[in-house]
């Protein structure tokens, strides 16, 4: 039997616009749901520590690609039952499984054809830069002058923009056409020269509702106070997000004020359950990152629900999402379990809910 192996240097990468299209059509058949293409030159006047080219000196492109998260995966979350599937198969799942086989098989193509490409699924675990942009003091030191401190974080959603995807919303989530807020992104750093796809301009996506406003629970999103940065020669517009309010409120918990006995969030004295959570502690992680009890309740769900219902995104559906009231937890009263439900005593008797 004679050794097989992949094929080397078969694909016509002759142009620009033969490249880009074999790139494209090859993520697509790997899995991506949306595939588009920024030159480097996009770019240009990016924050030291977000430079693509402190990465890769000689990139000429950057492909971008949108991995949907699933409206089913919300399911469970919206109907106050099964929290877990977003967290590991809307979230973690696809940011640390499903979209780094795609990216790192895709790389795989465009260096057996001679160009050598990094392959990105997820923001850099190791980035010298907060999710503020600030820089970790005594964290890491730049190997030569003049370069960035390491690690280096491309901020994906605006990878997303510059390659044509789509808008940044308001709530500073990405919003594709196709699926709205629904998108996880990934990309590829190459040297290898591709046509670039124009910045997104079609139907205007967000309309400024103020949907994920009203619906976030950690009331993350400033009204007054906003973010505005020049992409490509176009002015972008988000909310100046609280990132400390995002981020308890992501897991499940709100500030009591008060020191607890038994704190939701181990480590976090004062942190109790909002009325989003049904857990008596935040769940453990799932797929490294996955811990959204929130649901996304307003950056996303809401979003999604006032974009579908303009009806501007691609992906529609026979049923609307949201199909009952929307649940919350009081936890000032004790609970209610279904009949059916059995706890089991400590002597190991069944005990029957009523």
């Amino acid at each position: 039997m004679a050794i097989y192996t992949r094929t080397f240097n078969q694909e016509d990468f002759s142009t620009p616009q033969k490249a880009a299209d074999a790139v494209k059509r090859k993520a697509l058949e790997m899995g991506a749901d949306v595939v588009g293409i920024g030159n480097i030159e996009r770019w240009a006047g990016a924050p030291i520590q977000m430079d693509p080219k402190q990465i890769m000196p000689e990139c000429k492109s950057i492909i971008g690609m949108v991995f949907r998260v699933e409206r089913g995966s919300l399911r469970g979350i919206e109907e106050g039952t099964f929290f877990s599937n977003y967290s590991a198969m809307g979230y973690g799942g696809i940011t640390y499984l499903y979209m780094p086989m795609t990216v790192i098989n895709l790389s795989k193509f465009i260096e057996d054809n001679g160009s050598e490409a990094i392959p990105m699924g997820h923001q850099s675990d190791w980035r010298g830069i907060d999710n503020e942009g600030f820089a970790g003091e005594n964290y890491s030191r730049p190997v030569r002058k003049g370069q960035a401190m390491p690690d280096v974080m491309i901020q994906l959603r605006i990878a997303a923009y510059l390659c044509g995807l789509g808008e940044i919303g308001f709530s500073k989530m990405f919003l594709s056409p196709q699926f709205g807020p629904r998108c996880r992104v990934g990309i590829i750093l190459t040297d290898l020269e591709l046509e670039p796809d124009p910045i997104y301009g079609g139907p205007k996506l967000c309309n400024r509702c103020m949907a994920c406003v009203r619906a976030c629970p950690g009331h993350a999103f400033s009204t007054e106070k906003t973010v505005k940065v020049n992409l490509a020669g176009h002015e972008v517009e988000w909310s100046d997000l609280n990132m400390s309010a995002c981020n308890t409120s992501f897991v499940g918990a709100k500030d009591s004020g008060v020191e607890q006995k038994d704190p939701y969030v181990p480590g976090v004295p004062t942190s109790v359950p909002g009325e989003w959570s049904p857990f008596y502690h935040k769940p453990r992680n799932l797929y490294n990152t996955g811990q959204a009890v929130c649901g996304a309740r307003g950056c996303t769900r809401a979003c999604m629900i006032s974009l579908e219902a303009r009806g501007v995104l691609q992906n529609t559906f026979r049923k609307k999402f949201r199909r009952r009231p929307e649940w919350r937890v009081d936890w000032n009263t004790p609970p209610e379990y279904s009949k059916g439900t059995v706890f089991r005593k400590r002597e190991g008797d069944a005990v029957h809910a009523d």
